[in-house]
C-alpha cells in the first residue's frame, strides 16, 4: 500500500507519551490522517533512543509500529549521495540523518505531508529544492 505521508520522531513520541507537550494535538491529528505513514530506520533509531528503556513503553511502541499505521521504507546505498547533499545544504540547521532520510523519502516517493512537531526544520526543508512540506499538526 502506498504511504499517505511521512512520520517523524517527535510525532511518534507525541502520540505514545501521554505526558508529552504535543500529545493531545498529535492524537487529534493522527485520527484525521490517511494511513499508513512512512518512516525510515534512522527515525526509528532516534525514536527508540529518546523513548528510553522502560519495557512497557518499548512494548507499546512496537505494538503501534506493527499495527499497520506505519511502514518503514528502505534507505539504500543509492540514497547516500542525496543524504550527503541534503546534510551539506542544511548544515546551518544542522540537519540530522533522520531528517535527511525523511526529506529523501519525500523526494523519492512523491510525498509532501509530514506528521511532525519539528516545525522549524520542516518549514525550512524543501522537497527537490523547491516544494514545501505540508506539516501536521499545525503549531
Amino acid at each position: 500500500m502506498q504511504a499517505a505521508g511521512l512520520i517523524d520522531t517527535g510525532a511518534l513520541l507525541g502520540l505514545l507519551d501521554r505526558d508529552d507537550f504535543w500529545h493531545d494535538r498529535c492524537e487529534e491529528a493522527f485520527g484525521e490522517l490517511r494511513l499508513p505513514l512512512a518512516t525510515s530506520s534512522a527515525v526509528l533509531a532516534e525514536f527508540f533512543h529518546l523513548l528510553g528503556p522502560n519495557p512497557r513503553d518499548v512494548t507499546n511502541a512496537w505494538r503501534f509500529l506493527r499495527s499497520g499505521a506505519v511502514t518503514i521504507l528502505p534507505i539504500s546505498d543509492d540514497d547516500a549521495p542525496y543524504l550527503d547533499q541534503l546534510m551539506r545544504q542544511y548544515a546551518d540547521r544542522p540537519m540530522d540523518l533522520a531528517d535527511a532520510t525523511l526529506v529523501r523519502l519525500a523526494e523519492r516517493e512523491g510525498l509532501t505531508m509530514i506528521f511532525t512537531v519539528d516545525h522549524d526544520d520542516f518549514e525550512t526543508y524543501r522537497i527537490k529544492g523547491r516544494k514545501r512540506f505540508r506539516i501536521v499538526p499545525s503549531r
